[in-house]
């Protein structure tokens, strides 16, 4: 059962540059219905690892990865796609905190200190509220509704802080006495 999670979670990062690939293209709507299944993914790998016991140690590293890689993958493609340098600044914010964290991670493993870049409920929403924000702008370009992609700015604004703050945070906890 361990591999076949392991599967799933795998999935949600080769659909990331396919779904890029579809942005690239302007398939819109296949952009959506991709992202949507991501996202089954990322609740269907967590709740059969917890339903079976089947959690590993390469799960957990692979599941948070997975998220990063489609949340790269897409900011990218849509700030190229929606030609914003709102989108493309934030994304590099976002990008440039979770290269940070996994570099305080590392670091932490390296000196007996993991406990400390444990993941927290704030930076679990961060993930959802980025991929809440994803989602909306692929929406917004499915349905050609701009005024959607304005409400999705207003979202990725306030991820990217959510995001620097918990980046903020872990590195406290990793250099704390």
């Amino acid at each position: 059962m361990t591999n076949f999670i392991n599967f799933i979670t795998i999935a949600r990062i080769l659909l990331a540059p396919i779904i890029l690939v579809f942005l690239i293209f302007g398939n819109y709507l296949v952009c959506v219905l991709l992202f949507f299944l991501a996202g089954l993914t990322d609740y269907y790998d967590g709740y059969l690892a917890r339903k079976y016991n089947a959690e590993s140690e390469l799960g957990e590293i692979l599941d948070p990865i997975a998220d990063k890689i489609l949340i790269v993958f897409i900011l990218i493609g849509l700030s190229v796609e929606l030609n914003s340098q709102l989108m493309a600044l934030l994304s590099s914010l976002i990008i440039a905190r979770e290269i940070g964290v996994a570099a305080l991670r590392d670091f932490s493993a390296r000196n007996n200190l993991s406990d400390r870049t444990k993941v927290t409920f704030l930076a679990k929403a961060k993930t959802s509220i980025q991929l809440l924000t994803i989602g909306l702008y692929l929406l917004a370009l499915a349905i050609s509704f701009n005024l959607l992609i304005v409400i999705s700015d207003i979202f990725l604004i306030i991820a990217t802080f959510i995001t620097l703050y918990t980046g903020y945070q872990y590195t406290l906890n990793v250099f704390k006495k």
